[in-house]
């Protein structure tokens, strides 16, 4: 736990305090005692002596929590995730139809995605991103998870995979204001994208910040092979970094890779794992390698959690002011209650 430490010995000098003022009005508030008439009289005041010294311990256990608030202390706490949108960037090359992962490794890939938007809380928004000879956006951000659905069931495969390229069009969904231009970065500044309005934002120059502190994204990556083309995957990692945002890695399919066939087409399937993990590093995130279904929806499971929840230091004060209040109105209440005053 943390204080700000002047306010933290000033309120630790001024507790033993509150005791002994308490004991002081005691002491004099016996030698005003008045004398009673009659013996049964005292032998009831006496059974119902604990009774006035309840509100005034209150009050001073109230006082004492605004004096240990006043030094603003703070605590790591566990709270609910506080980001506000997810993009999920999944491979839809032409490897996905492989069955090393059961019954595909898109198949695979689909239901976990599912299953994922199914745990998540509902207020968190969330898009998705497909890339294999390309990248593109098949569903903005949003909280409808019905239309999430529908587009992970349409995915179309595709020759190549464009990993940079996916984690660049995440970032430009995140930050709309930024000017990031995926056409740009791949062909030069000089390309016309079709349907690009020609008054378009040039890129934002932005000011680096730590990688992974932004709270209010990440991205969740998934693929099963290496980059072949597109933008350098570790390019557009430094510009996820640079915004502080988190990339979790998803490795789908075996590492060592081999040569195979769908459809008389010849397809690599080797896993870049030492790039995905360096993204996974640069940007403050995580990787997973999945070499299975069950493996798959693990760590789906485990990434669900993990984003729904998070530990920060928080300030104290607040909730010591609010016990703190709760607890004099308590004293007050009760003092009119048995006394027919407030003491």
């Amino acid at each position: 736990m943390n204080f700000l430490w002047p306010q933290y010995l000033w309120s630790m000098l001024a507790l033993p305090l509150l005791p002994l003022l308490y004991l002081w009005l005691l002491r004099r508030r016996d030698k005003q005692a008045l004398r009673y008439s009659s013996l049964d009289v005292a032998r009831e005041a006496s059974g119902r002596q604990w009774r006035r010294h309840v509100p005034p311990v209150l009050l001073l256990v109230a006082c004492s929590a605004l004096l240990f608030a006043a030094a603003r202390p703070t605590a790591p706490l566990t709270l609910p995730w506080a980001r506000s949108s997810i993009m999920l960037a999944m491979d839809v090359s032409l490897s996905m139809r492989v069955t090393d992962v059961k019954p595909t490794r898109l198949a695979a890939a689909q239901e976990a995605a599912k299953s994922f938007l199914s745990d998540l809380p509902k207020n968190i928004d969330v898009g998705l991103v497909t890339f294999a000879g390309s990248a593109q956006v098949v569903q903005p951000a949003t909280l409808d998870r019905a239309s999430l659905v529908s587009a992970i069931d349409a995915f179309q495969m595709q020759m190549g995979t464009a990993v940079g390229s996916a984690i660049v069009l995440c970032l430009a969904e995140l930050f709309p204001d930024h000017g990031i231009n995926l056409g740009d970065m791949i062909f030069g500044a000089g390309h016309k994208t079709p349907g690009r309005d020609d008054k378009e934002k040039a890129p934002k120059q932005i000011t680096p910040v730590a990688p992974g502190s932004y709270d209010s994204a990440a991205i969740i990556l998934l693929s099963d092979g290496r980059r072949t083309t597109g933008v350098d995957t570790l390019d557009a990692a430094k510009m996820a970094a640079d915004r502080g945002v988190r990339i979790y890695v998803v490795g789908l399919g075996v590492v060592e890779g081999e040569a195979s066939g769908i459809d008389g087409l010849p397809i690599y399937m080797r896993l870049d794992e030492p790039t995905l993990r360096e993204v996974a590093r640069m940007t403050g995130g995580e990787y997973h390698h999945a070499g299975t279904a069950e493996k798959l929806r693990s760590v789906y499971q485990t990434l669900g959690s993990r984003l729904q929840v998070q530990t920060r230091d928080t300030e104290l004060a607040p909730v010591l002011a609010l016990a703190a209040a709760i607890l004099v109105l308590a004293a007050g209440s009760l003092s009119l209650l048995w006394f027919g005053r407030m003491a």
